[in-house]
């Protein structure tokens, strides 16, 4: 196994270069994997490095579907996921929300549904898995502040959908399904509005 030092070498090469079969990271996350907001490209800059070494083996294997990713995850080793992995948690997050102009009313909807829930339509507060500020917890909730909204609202559909099948026990699946458009796209902005937090990178 390589030290932690090298493994951030080699993911920085894929990140910023490519390799056999992959294209740069950079060209959809940015230069120093802030994502991209108009087009819902998520950030990864600070998030959990084996929480993201799990999303690339998941599009890799189908258990979360996605046509654009899937190509380059199994184009990746496992050694390869990891060193990317720990290349972008290593990077701080950018200091700006994504989040563009959203009415008052929305944000407050949504930031009632990240902190207390709506136990009317069971559902629970997101803060409770994901973090008091959205910013992650060990590797199985991810860090969501200052994530694009677009992004978010995207996952949502997909564990709406069932093209996204690799939550814990199905949780993220059961609780998206209960949400309603209005709900979805008011939390997700309100997370969207949020500065970025680093993951705890520790399990």
């Amino acid at each position: 196994m390589p030290t932690i030092g090298a493994a951030n070498e080699a993911g920085k090469k894929l990140a910023q270069q490519g390799g056999e079969g992959v294209q740069a990271c950079s060209s959809c996350h940015g230069a120093q994997g802030g994502g991209n907001a108009a087009a819902g490209w998520p950030r990864l800059a600070g998030l959990n490095a084996d929480y993201m070494a799990q999303q690339l083996t998941a599009m890799a294997n189908g258990t979360r579907s996605n046509p654009i990713m899937a190509p380059i995850a199994s184009a990746l080793s496992e050694q390869q996921r990891g060193d990317v992995a720990e290349y972008f948690a290593s990077l701080k997050p950018p200091t700006m929300a994504p989040g563009g102009e959203v009415d008052q009313k929305t944000l407050h909807r949504g930031e009632t549904l990240a902190q207390r829930g709506d136990w009317q339509q069971g559902i629970p507060a997101c803060t409770s898995c994901h973090g008091l500020q959205g910013q992650g917890v060990g590797v199985a909730f991810p860090s969501i502040a200052g994530q694009p909204a677009t992004y978010l609202q995207n996952q949502i559909k997909a564990w709406q959908s069932g093209s996204r099948h690799n939550d814990p026990n199905g949780l993220m699946a059961s609780v998206a399904k209960r949400l309603s458009d209005e709900d979805s796209q008011a939390v997700t902005a309100w997370f969207a509005s949020l500065p970025a937090q680093p993951s705890n990178n520790v399990q």
